[in-house]
């Protein structure tokens, strides 16, 4: 299938991570099996300019994002950190930069407009729990483990920190973050890290299923929905009310909201128009008083 990565990217930055589109669905697969698909610098790089391709790609609906077997994501490269050490200043430059790249992934995962689903085999540790937790939705393997184990290195997991406080209660977070234990996928779905676990296997194909769920909306509204609701989750209650009406008055103004209303009175399909969806910016620019 063709892949929406840049032609000019590096040969070497599209080996690390694969890309198939089919159907409007993007897939990246983080493809460093050998080293259990650890977030190296040219992966997080590939990975970065892969989110950026898609996210100005109004022809993709929706994002999953997998590891080739057996793993999902075992979290930094160590071997890289180590050889970081070698420097003059004992490798600070090259951690400030590693940490700055992913820490700004991760955010890209969250302002992307289509929905990101984390399909999940085997472990996902350290930032690999962090970019499970930090992807909209997430399927996992019922023999799929779950961990921030820093602390058994003595290195505690502070950027994974970030998405698991935003995504799990303060003592689940708490927990992973002091223990270090290995979780599984079924107290993974209790506890809220991911959406749901599957049979061994199937997490690609469950979180295809969503995809194509979400595929079927108006594209346009689900942008505007995810935008919406990281950013009234930052405010305080009557201000999240205040900026969440403001969004739905926008969002009616929209074509898609005249089509999907209308279909439903007149009991059709919807056929939905391509559209910016502009109705949060809107929103925003309002908030901020302009």
């Amino acid at each position: 299938m063709n892949s929406p990565t840049d032609q000019s990217s590096a040969a070497a930055s599209e080996d690390v991570l694969l890309t198939d589109v089919t159907d409007s669905i993007a897939t990246l697969t983080l493809n460093r099996p050998d080293a259990r698909n650890a977030l190296s610098e040219p992966l997080l790089l590939a990975l970065s300019a892969q989110l950026d391709s898609i996210a100005a790609d109004r022809t993709i609906t929706a994002v999953i994002i997998a590891g080739s077997s057996p793993a999902f994501c075992a979290g930094h490269d160590l071997r890289e950190m180590t050889a970081a050490r070698q420097s003059e200043d004992n490798g600070r430059a090259a951690y400030e930069h590693l940490f700055a790249l992913c820490s700004d992934v991760m955010q890209k995962i969250i302002a992307l407009p289509q929905p990101v689903i984390a399909a999940v085999e085997g472990i996902a540790t350290a930032a690999g729990c962090q970019l499970v937790a930090t992807c909209d939705l997430a399927v996992a393997g019922k023999d799929a483990r779950f961990a921030t184990p820093g602390v058994h290195i003595g290195l505690f997991c502070s950027t994974p920190m970030v998405a698991l406080s935003r995504n799990l209660s303060r003592k689940h977070a708490m927990e992973m973050l002091l223990t270090g234990d290995l979780i599984g996928a079924e107290d993974a779905a209790r506890m809220g890290l991911i959406n749901q676990a599957v049979e061994p296997g199937t997490a690609l194909s469950g979180a295809r299923e969503i995809a194509e769920k979400i595929a079927s909306k108006a594209p346009a509204v689900t942008a505007i929905g995810k935008r919406a609701f990281y950013r009234q989750a930052e405010l305080p209650l009557s201000e999240a009310y205040d900026y969440a009406s403001r969004v739905m008055s926008e969002n009616m103004m929209l074509a898609s909201a005249r089509e999907g209303i209308g279909a439903f009175v007149e009991k059709r399909t919807p056929d939905w128009p391509e559209e910016k969806p502009d109705a949060v910016s809107i929103a925003d620019k309002k908030d901020a008083g302009e």
